[in-house]
């Protein structure tokens, strides 16, 4: 019997080949110069091993060896051990850590630039025959349904970064590796169309892979007429055939498809919907006001400031403007949409408004008319003050915005030659600081602002609407910080499908004590 970690050799392995007890040849013994006498590992190995728990034995395919396949084993532990010390580093973050084998474990210093042999004769590096795969395995992979998403055709999504078979050879025994589902979100909103591919990594994140936005003014029009134009369908459903082909080139493991204010409202938002699925093949879904508020929550949790007690989350639409008020109190869930205690939906957006009062030639009394238009829908609202005894806003409350809108404000304060989202998404803006930049969009006309890097000729029309909004909603609730974030729906579905299928509980890496059990 051999020792499942390789470390030491049995007690009858000299007796066997008729070699001095602790001895050997003089070829083994120059071979093993340098090697502490009771040390199972030596040198770096020892480093790779208490990361790295030894891969055991197959019994179904080790076999007897002599001699010689020992000190052909141990040649090239030796050589890979160094290969081990230089590729652990750089693996992947959602890729597992490389495994030491035996050999490495118990080699003595490596030799870098040893090659390694090429398997023939259908033996593996190690000369021993290859076992075949298990029938019930086989069948198993070849009864898997089409719809799940295999690791071969994610690997090569990810371009050369990492081989189709890399997870597979260097996978930790016992060890769940980082998921390579692939999850799909689209929001076809009242002035955007957006999609977002994405896989989960760590708890709670995500990677994008696949990201598409187009500007569709699906809304145009609507608030006179009743129903979507012929122009405003046309430029969706072309939005929506790329898509279509975004997704028909990956293998998704889920999906959600949603169409929020402008389909809602329609008359002819159900027609529209059956035409995109005859010519794009995409199924969209309305859904509701609260729906709506609850997946942008979702999309921005990670946002809420550690120290925040409260919060007024606002998500300024095309069509509608969706508000949540947040209390979260001593015991925070890992789901920031279960601490929502008031929520509205107002039927007005940066389209809508614009439309009404006019957005290309905008002067302080139109801003102020529209400002106050929003702010008698609040008035409606019934709420709770978030003020403190004094009537201030307390330290532990503060605002967050996701939209265009907001956005666009932090984008023109940090003076942006081009808009980067790494740099808007989760920025701070003092209360004096917003003011400061919608004083200085409002002095602006509408060739001023679409000059603007972060803001151009497709918002131009828009953006002063959309602060209209801004403005009621911080004398609602006065506030000394917002933070930005530019995420929103599409954030929202992908984090409550990942959520719901467990794929961050299922895939968390347990503590090495369990894994060598």
């Amino acid at each position: 019997m051999t020792d499942p970690d390789r470390g030491s050799k049995p007690s009858s392995e000299g007796a066997s080949t008729g070699k001095r007890k602790g001895g050997g040849s003089r070829r083994r013994g120059k071979a093993r110069k340098g090697v502490p006498k009771h040390s199972g590992v030596a040198g770096s190995a020892l480093d790779v091993a208490a990361i790295e728990p030894p891969v055991p034995r197959r019994p179904d395919i080790d076999e007897p060896e002599g001699p010689a396949r020992k000190r052909k084993r141990r040649r090239r532990g030796r050589s890979m051990q160094g290969t081990s010390a230089v590729l652990a580093p750089s693996a992947p973050d959602h890729a597992p850590p490389l495994a030491a084998t035996g050999p490495a474990a118990s080699s003595g210093d490596a030799k870098p630039g040893k090659k390694r042999r090429r398997n023939r004769g259908g033996r593996g590096p190690q000369g021993r025959p290859l076992a075949p795969a298990a029938p019930a395995q086989a069948a198993k992979s070849a009864a898997a349904p089409p719809a799940a998403p295999s690791s071969h055709n994610n690997h090569h999504a990810q371009g050369a970064r990492r081989g189709a078979s890399g997870s597979e050879r260097f996978r930790q025994p016992g060890a769940e590796p980082w998921p390579d589902d692939l999850y799909a979100a689209l929001d076809l909103g009242t002035n955007n169309c957006r999609l977002l591919v994405a896989q989960p990594t760590r708890p709670g994140q995500f990677r994008v892979v696949d990201a598409f936005s187009r500007i569709v003014r699906l809304g145009e029009g609507l608030g006179t007429q009743g129903r979507l134009s012929a122009e405003a369908m046309d430029r969706a459903v072309e939005a929506l055939k790329v898509c279509a082909a975004k997704l028909s080139g990956r293998d998704i493991r889920r999906m959600r498809l949603i169409a929020t204010e402008a389909c809602r409202s329609a008359e002819n938002g159900e027609e529209f919907l059956s035409r995109v699925l005859v010519e794009t093949g995409l199924e969209l879904e309305i859904i509701n006001r609260e729906t709506e508020a609850r997946l942008a929550v979702s999309g921005c949790s990670s946002l809420v400031g550690r120290d925040a007690r409260s919060v007024v989350l606002f998500d300024i639409g095309g069509g509608s403007s969706e508000i949540a008020v947040i209390s979260i109190g001593e015991n925070r869930s890992s789901r920031l949409a279960n601490h929502i205690t008031h929520w509205t939906s107002l039927p007005v957006g940066v389209v809508t408004l614009s439309e009404r009062h006019g957005g290309q030639h905008v002067t302080p009394e139109i801003f102020e008319a529209m400002t106050q238009e929003v702010e008698a829908m609040l008035a409606r609202f019934d709420c709770p003050p978030l003020s403190d005894l004094n009537g201030r806003p307390p330290e532990d409350f503060h605002l967050i915005g996701t939209s265009g809108t907001v956005t666009t404000l932090a984008g023109v304060h940090l003076d942006l030659p081009r808009y980067d989202r790494r740099k808007v998404d989760g920025l701070w803006l003092s209360d004096d600081e917003v003011s400061a930049m919608q004083a200085k969009l409002l002095s602006w006309d509408f060739d001023g602002r679409a000059a603007n890097p972060c803001i151009g000729p497709d918002r131009a029309d828009l953006v002063l609407a959309g602060c209209a909004i801004l403005e009621a909603i911080r004398r609602r609730w006065p506030s000394n910080r917002m933070r930005v974030a530019d995420r929103g729906l599409r954030e929202g579905l992908l984090t409550d499908m990942m959520a719901d299928d467990g794929v961050w509980r299922r895939n968390r890496r347990r503590p090495s004590h369990d894994r060598e059990r």
